[in-house]
């Protein structure tokens, strides 16, 4: 481009720009005059990250930036191009423009930059719902990921929102769920907005709720995203996720009434009335030593609040999803378990293990004690 075209232009969009702000086109000028590309592209970056740019955008990198795009970095260079998009006036221009910026650093060198821009532009057909041209872009997107020794985490971070806002978009709660809890470790959770941190924490402990391949909540319960519900309306979703953890019926019974408030929960309160079951199972289990694991299933009624006609099917569906593992006598009408799944503790269940504990240690001095008092010649020997 001719120096004194990109001169006249930066003066006028100096002039254009904000008083403060003017300071900055002195320096894009003198770096851009001395070639100093990645000088130059941490200026314009800082400068597009500045609210009061948002007007500039959009004529900076058409006019401007796109006249030396190949000299820097070209993920820098989608940044610049993502922020400029956020300008345009609808989402078919915002698309139309996504798609030339990823056509532009689709190559060998840059596949990285690609797969930034292109999970952009899936995003904006997400949001013009067509659903079969933004699977088609993350599956592509999905298949370089998976070529790359490493990649800036603002790559994964991009991916792994787009995917989940997806498969939220077509009710697929458990894929949701585990991809947006891979974009939260993605982030630091605390650039999140509060508003943007407690939708995303309602929306995972839905999920985690209503889907029917997740039945351990211990990363969404240990993570920092879930207190954003503490003092809100939702707080009640928290305490559920953890009633279910520790498979306590009695609780589970005294949230129902916020359960039949939610219009997706309220619609699976059959699904979830087995969940809890299955839950209060696990935990049944869990709480007998590992010697004591033969359970009648008159027991295992008592625990769960299961008719007996369906106790089998439920002991059943419990080692079919692996929550548990044994076997069960049918004439007998005993489940024998021999493993549970590990979960996330409280402090009552914490507090159980402790006793648990003490017993063993207890026994084993008792088995320490009498082993001395029989074989005292022995030892003497």
């Amino acid at each position: 481009m001719d120096p004194e075209v990109v001169s006249k232009f930066l003066d006028e969009q100096r002039e254009a720009a904000p008083e403060d702000l003017q300071q900055s086109f002195l320096t894009i000028e003198d770096y851009w005059d001395r070639k100093l590309w990645h000088q130059l592209t941490d200026v314009l970056v800082q400068y597009f990250n500045t609210p009061a740019s948002a007007s500039q955008r959009l004529p900076l990198f058409r006019h401007f930036i796109l006249s030396f795009a190949e000299k820097i970095n070209q993920l820098k260079f989608v940044s610049l191009g993502l922020l400029a998009a956020t300008q345009c006036s609808d989402d078919h221009e915002r698309l139309s423009f996504l798609t030339d910026l990823a056509s532009k650093v689709n190559k060998p060198s840059s596949q990285d930059a690609y797969v930034y821009a292109l999970v952009a532009a899936s995003d904006v057909k997400l949001r013009l719902e067509d659903y079969a041209g933004a699977r088609k872009d993350l599956d592509t997107a999905e298949s370089i990921l998976d070529t790359f020794d490493s990649v800036e985490t603002e790559v994964h971070a991009a991916f792994y929102r787009t995917n989940a806002a997806y498969f939220q978009a077509n009710s697929d709660f458990g894929a949701y769920y585990k991809n947006a809890l891979l974009y939260l470790a993605c982030i630091d959770p605390k650039t999140l907005s509060l508003e943007d941190a407690q939708s995303r924490a309602h929306d995972l402990s839905v999920a985690a709720l209503i889907s029917t391949s997740i039945y351990n909540f211990g990363e969404l319960l240990l993570h920092p995203i879930l207190d954003s519900l503490n003092s809100t309306p939702h707080a009640w979703l928290r305490d559920l996720l953890f009633t279910f953890n520790r498979g306590d019926l009695a609780a589970y019974q005294r949230l129902e009434p916020q359960i039949s408030q939610s219009p997706l929960l309220s619609s699976q309160q059959d699904f979830l009335a087995q969940k809890i079951a299955l839950s209060a199972l696990t935990e049944a289990v869990f709480r007998r030593p590992p010697h004591d694991r033969a359970m009648t299933f008159g027991t295992i009624a008592e625990e769960t609040n299961v008719q007996p006609k369906d106790i089998e099917i439920l002991i059943m569906k419990a080692l079919s999803l692996g929550l548990l593992k044994g076997s069960i006598d049918q004439v007998a009408g005993i489940a024998r378990i021999n493993w549970v799944q590990p979960k996330v503790l409280d402090m009552k269940q914490i507090d159980s293990m402790r006793g648990r504990l003490k017993d063993w240690d207890n026994s084993v001095n008792q088995l320490g004690n009498w082993i001395e008092g029989v074989g005292k010649d022995v030892w003497a020997a």
